[in-house]
């Protein structure tokens, strides 16, 4: 199949109500914050701050996540990490519409995810910097995203140790799942 022919398929099953579509993100919102305030979220995102990786360090292995599509070493030490089975739990929970969820620490490097993500640093996308800079919830356009293979619209949150920002956690919701 063409990626013409693959884009009008996903097109076609696209939701006819987007309103309804986004109302139904807004009713999810107390659960996604739920998920942002859950105590061994923060306590992982705390726990890899405290280790102080360099950036650099962070980027090479971006680098390397990046490299190489098959499961690695490295990419299940973080799918397989607490953080990444308490989101996990979070995602059983909710159902098929969470189609992923991933938790990044103050620079940006994944702490969990519950699939693999197509990079690990995300330090340099508006998914990190505004809840992280700003401490706000970013909602993004609803896009076709390769990593969970669904339609899906992100929705990223700052994770507060107290009344500090101290990473951030993107949930991304399938749009023809809620």
């Amino acid at each position: 199949m063409s990626w013409l022919g693959l884009a009008v398929v996903v097109l076609a099953q696209l939701p006819a109500d987007g309103a309804a579509q986004l109302q139904k993100v807004d009713r999810m919102m107390p659960a996604l914050r739920r998920m942002a305030t859950d105590p061994e979220v923060v306590a992982a995102v705390r726990a890899q701050n405290a280790r102080r990786v360099p950036l650099a360090t962070i980027q090479e292995q971006d680098a390397a996540w990046q490299a190489t599509p098959q499961l690695t070493a490295f990419k299940q030490q973080v799918l397989g990490s607490a953080c990444s089975r308490v989101l996990n739990r979070h995602r059983a929970r909710l159902g098929i519409a969470v189609a992923e969820a991933f938790a990044m620490d103050d620079q940006g490097a994944l702490v969990g995810a519950t699939r693999r993500t197509s990079d690990f640093w995300q330090g340099d996308e508006a998914k990190f910097q505004v809840p992280y800079a700003r401490g706000e919830t970013l909602r993004e356009k609803p896009f076709f995203d390769e990593s969970s293979q669904a339609y899906v619209i992100q929705l990223s949150l700052p994770v507060r140790d107290g009344d500090r920002t101290i990473g951030a956690l993107t949930i991304g919701l399938s749009l023809l799942d809620l």
